[in-house]
């Protein structure tokens, strides 16, 4: 993986690698098809068609400020306020940041809620609250890898399956510490697209066909089964039966190599330069435009996790950096995309961390964890456009209007896929366990 960045936790691989099939494992799409060929049908599953409406959320890790990008204060005093300016969007009203010049331009095309809040200040127990819409019911330390509940992108997948031989769930370049499964089972993990997309020659794990098929030697079964062996697993030890639904498993991942859909999916070489370009030639923008590539040939959730986002120390300097500059450009540039193609109105567009950053500047010119308020960009799949939902106080401690939870984000994720929050899944054990509780929709969402 590169350009990843770290929060106060850290992430350390000892700990990643502890997670097992329970955790946050990100599996290659070789390992999530044995593992779907392997697991048995959670008790329960309802099977019913969702809407086609995909999503990319940005996963903004380590919490990110509402004051230096969507919520400004000018007139709060200077410690509060910062550093930065706020200016006009194309929206009469609607002010953003001066650190987001590229969003301000396309805030037409977009809504902002300001007013989602919680009371979870750690990187753990925040993350789970809001990639999931479900609280930890322990209190969980800022390290802490955190699944006590399925993530949307597995509920998602656990909904859907596979399309045309594609995952239903992807993340790049990594998983977020509460993106996994859970009791969904591994079959649902997201499959994980890690190196830099900007590079040349930038191929997918899994996806690349082994040069005994790219050179058109294996023409039978038993050559293509033997090719698709040698290929990597992660996974092996974690299923109790590798052999079980073998043929399946095969005529999957036969599917996908041979796919001329997927592998045109993948290949960002095919991408026109100038739209390249329009996102921004880095790894996060490059990662949008994969994601947009997926979401078009029908991948229902795809996750870019975009880290860095922990400033307790020198914020305002890290915020005029390439950091905030590429975060500003690809999204902008990801919203006009899927716009001027027409999928913007089949594309919900997220973009959150877990929770938002102190009024206060400390005494290191940062700003610390602050779950009272936070702002969470949206748009598209019939989300208003030029919208504010909510507000924060005069100076940004709390939401003051229309305030909602996670479990409401949730909720309304959810109902804009086809999906209802209302249902109970059940556990491999047949216990149940509500998909959101007590989850209302937030109407403003809804056009």
């Amino acid at each position: 993986m590169t350009g990843l960045r770290h929060n106060c936790a850290g992430l350390p691989r000892r700990d990643f690698l502890q997670l097992g099939l329970g955790g946050l494992l990100g599996l290659g799409f070789a390992d999530v098809l044995r593992l779907q060929a392997a697991s048995p049908a959670i008790p329960g599953a309802t099977g019913t068609p969702a809407r086609a409406v995909n999503c990319i959320l940005v996963w903004l890790d380590g919490g990110p400020s509402h004051y230096e990008t969507f919520d400004p204060k000018p007139d709060a005093p200077s410690g509060i306020r910062g550093d930065f300016k706020d200016i006009p969007t194309v929206v009469p009203g609607i002010r953003f940041s001066e650190a987001v010049p590229e969003l301000a331009k396309v805030a037409d095309k977009l809504t902002v809620l300001r007013s989602i809040c919680h009371k979870d200040p750690n990187h753990g127990g925040g993350n789970h609250y809001m990639m999931t819409g479900t609280p930890t019911p322990v209190p969980v330390a800022c390290g802490a890898f955190v699944t006590f509940h399925p993530s949307y992108g597995s509920v998602v997948s656990h909904h859907r399956g596979l399309h045309d031989g594609l995952p239903a769930y992807v993340s790049m370049p990594q998983v977020s510490r509460s993106g996994g499964p859970n009791f969904l089972g591994g079959r649902h993990a997201p499959f994980v697209i890690d190196g830099s997309p900007n590079s040349e020659g930038f191929k997918v794990r899994d996806v690349v066909l082994p040069p005994d098929l790219s050179e058109g030697r294996a023409a039978n079964r038993r050559q293509l089964r033997a090719a698709l062996d040698r290929m990597q697993r992660q996974t092996d030890r974690l299923a109790e039966d590798p052999a079980v639904s073998f043929d399946e498993y095969y005529q999957q991942g036969t599917e996908l190599l041979l796919s001329s859909k997927a592998q045109a999916a993948f290949d960002l070489q095919r991408e026109d330069a100038a739209i390249r370009t329009s996102y921004g030639r880095n790894d996060f923008g490059q990662r949008l435009l994969l994601a947009r590539r997926l979401v078009e040939v029908g991948v229902s959730f795809v996750t870019v996790y975009y880290g860095g986002w922990d400033h307790h120390t020198k914020i305002f300097e890290a915020y005029k950096g390439d950091h905030l500059r590429n975060f500003d450009r690809g999204i902008a540039g990801l919203v006009r995309d899927l716009d001027s193609r027409g999928l913007l109105d089949s594309t919900l567009v997220l973009v959150l961390g877990e929770f938002g950053r102190t009024p206060k500047v400390n005494k290191d010119a940062g700003r610390d964890h602050w779950p009272h308020a936070m702002s969470v960009l949206a748009a598209g799949a019939g989300t208003p456009r030029g919208a504010v939902i909510g507000a924060t106080d005069a100076k940004g401690y709390h939401a003051a209007e229309k305030v909602y939870r996670p479990e409401d984000f949730a909720a309304s994720l959810y109902t804009k896929m086809g999906i209802d929050p209302n249902q109970v899944m059940h556990t491999n054990t047949g216990r149940p366990v509500p998909l959101v509780n007590n989850g209302r929709v937030i109407r403003e969402l809804f056009a």
